[in-house]
């Protein structure tokens, strides 16, 4: 190991961080308004494929929660819950405003299994953000 590689690995290790943070991927996709939603599995679904261990979660709000309903269909009447699967089966996660839920008066139940509902979406995006280190994707 070279002198300036020790450093850097002292100079973490004295800083608290993990030398793991650095080789792992963190991203957060974030959705609200649907009509985004196509667009942006299709994004996490390359993002996948060309770095297989990155952690990515999806937050969303507002009208972005309507593809993480039971029976929502895009403008073509493709369900969305395949493609909710698919990803989810990857290891990517989803999580939903409970804000939203309570605002629009929608049924907790109707979230597609497997989406978490958070109390917040914005407040979610920020402690990823600011506290986990996740980098920020707008599809």
């Amino acid at each position: 190991m070279t002198k300036f590689l020790k450093g850097l690995v002292a100079a973490v290790a004295f800083l608290g961080l993990s030398t793991a943070a650095f080789a792992e991927t963190k991203a957060v996709y974030h959705i609200n308004d649907s009509a985004d939603a196509t667009a942006a599995m299709r994004n996490i679904k390359n993002h996948l494929n060309a770095d297989p261990s990155a952690k990515i979660v999806v937050v969303t709000h507002s009208k972005g929660i309507d593809f993480l309903l039971e029976g929502a269909a895009d403008k073509k009447g493709n369900p969305y819950n395949i493609n909710v699967e698919e990803l989810q089966a990857k290891g990517v996660d989803f999580r939903v405003c409970n804000n939203t839920l309570v605002g629009r008066k929608i049924d907790p139940k109707t979230v597609l299994p497997g989406a978490h509902i958070v109390p917040s979406g914005v407040a979610e995006l920020a402690k990823l953000q600011a506290k986990e280190g996740f980098v920020y994707i707008k599809p």
